[in-house]
């Protein structure tokens, strides 16, 4: 996805907007200019189809000032942020998810990140975005109030696996 795709009332952005602001309680409910301003700092921005499914990610470099994108700024000095993954209840158990995911592990990894991170809403809860994160095989790494108290979060992280070596492994010695 590119910023020319969604600014200016192009369909493209007001069908994510819809889709992003139908689960503002998992996410957080975004504005039209909030939403091209993300696409625009995107270390990568992908969607499944028309809209069945997108997915926004941010690398330490963004100028973002999401409390909990700075809570892990201050912690590691380089990661790849997760800011939003929404799947469209129409195309819910087709493995949407899981293949944005798996093409934002290959992208970081080509780019030389081993973090990937994240938060999940504890309260109010997100049964289903733990349980997904938690195959993924993502750890919790913190936890904190935010909004003035009206979101507690789980903090997340994955450390991505060194991808092997063709014709077998290195050695130093």
């Amino acid at each position: 996805m590119a910023p020319s795709e969604i600014s200016g009332g192009h369909p493209l952005g007001a069908a994510l907007l819809a889709l992003n602001n139908a689960h503002a309680r998992e996410l957080s409910w975004l504005a039209p200019e909030r939403l091209e301003h993300l696409v625009a700092q995107a270390f990568m921005a992908r969607r499944i189809g028309n809209i069945d499914a997108f997915l926004l990610a941010l690398d330490q470099d963004a100028a973002y000032d999401s409390p909990n994108f700075q809570w892990f700024r201050a912690r590691y000095p380089r990661f790849v942020y997760v800011d939003r993954i929404v799947v469209a209840a129409s195309a819910r158990g087709r493995g949407c998810a899981r293949r944005l995911y798996n093409d934002l592990f290959e992208h970081a990894r080509r780019a030389g990140h081993d973090r990937l991170v994240c938060e999940v809403n504890s309260s109010p809860p997100n049964p289903e975005s733990d349980a997904f994160h938690a195959a993924l095989g993502f750890l919790e790494v913190g936890t904190a109030s935010v909004y003035g108290g009206s979101r507690t979060v789980r903090y997340l992280s994955y450390t991505l696996p060194q991808a092997a070596v063709a014709g077998g492994s290195a050695s130093t010695e």
